[in-house]
């Protein structure tokens, strides 16, 4: 009985693990072009229309990178998050989703935040622009591995991601369980897919004054060698000041563009692999 309980546990969860990491993948592939967006506008603190680097809506940003850099930029960073968010999607099936599995992601994918983010803030031509692992290098070896390194912005991302997980499960599982399911299949995932797309939204108003505080405070400072954005409130208060409230909404468009469709996405994708997996791996 023991070894059929152990056997049955560790068949859920490798089946939990595929399918959340093919959730975390599939939406990746799709919506990261609108995190690099993002990315820039919460970087971008003057506002110079004559300047190419200046951004003035999601459209204006990408013509601006693809025309700048290439097409090709608005994949960079991807490398990162495709590491980290596939096993970071899969290990969610498996913790009460809410705050608790927002610090623990946080911690885990942090380093890989800041290697993206780093990438992301490069205005080189994609082709010429340093990797993944030669970010991480330098990074390493300029900064080292501490808050001011490799983990800066730690407390800024379990922040962001806590309070994301918080609204996204919480308003996700607590509709779906609660409101009837379509007999069709089509009309299952449409019906997943808005509420997932609505609870992404409302998680997205929440968190991003901590994810412009985030990207502040692992994107280039403002003077080379002068450290500006050091904590995560210090930085929400700077910007306030000297930005106004708006500014810590920088970055929202695009952000919802992507996590908006992209949480349906995921919740799509999971679901639909984990009930194709169950199917194909009944239990004996």
């Amino acid at each position: 009985m023991a070894q059929q309980k152990n056997t049955f546990s560790l068949k859920n969860m490798g089946i939990n693990l595929v399918a959340g990491g093919s959730a975390g993948f599939t939406e990746i592939c799709i919506m990261h072009p609108l995190d690099v967006v993002k990315t820039r506008f919460q970087i971008q603190t003057t506002g110079n229309p004559s300047d190419p680097h200046y951004y003035t809506s999601v459209y204006d940003c990408i013509r601006k990178m693809a025309r700048n850099e290439g097409i090709l930029s608005l994949y960079k960073g991807v490398l990162p998050p495709v590491l980290v968010e596939t096993p970071k999607r899969a290990v969610k099936t498996f913790f009460l989703a809410g705050l608790g599995s927002g610090t623990t992601e946080a911690i885990l994918v942090n380093p890989f935040e800041v290697v993206k983010v780093a990438q992301q803030a490069n205005r080189a031509q994609h082709k010429v622009a340093p990797g993944t692992f030669a970010v991480a290098r330098e990074i390493i070896k300029t900064q080292g591995l501490g808050f001011r390194g490799l983990n800066k912005g730690v407390t800024a991302t379990i922040g962001r991601n806590g309070l994301f997980n918080c609204v996204y499960f919480g308003l996700f599982h607590s509709v779906n369980t609660r409101i009837t399911q379509p007999q069709e299949k089509w009309q299952q995932n449409l019906q997943k897919f808005f509420i997932g797309l609505v609870a992404g939204i409302l998680g997205c108003l929440v968190n991003i004054p901590f994810d412009v505080a985030k990207s502040r405070i692992q994107g280039p400072q403002p003077t080379p060698g002068q450290i500006k954005y050091r904590s995560t409130f210090g930085s929400i208060a700077t910007v306030y000041k000297e930005e106004g409230f708006l500014a810590l909404y920088k970055g929202l468009v695009p952000k919802v563009l992507r996590l908006g469709p992209g949480a349906g996405i995921m919740m799509i994708v999971y679901e639909n692999v984990q009930s194709y997996l169950v199917k194909r791996f009944p239990d004996n």
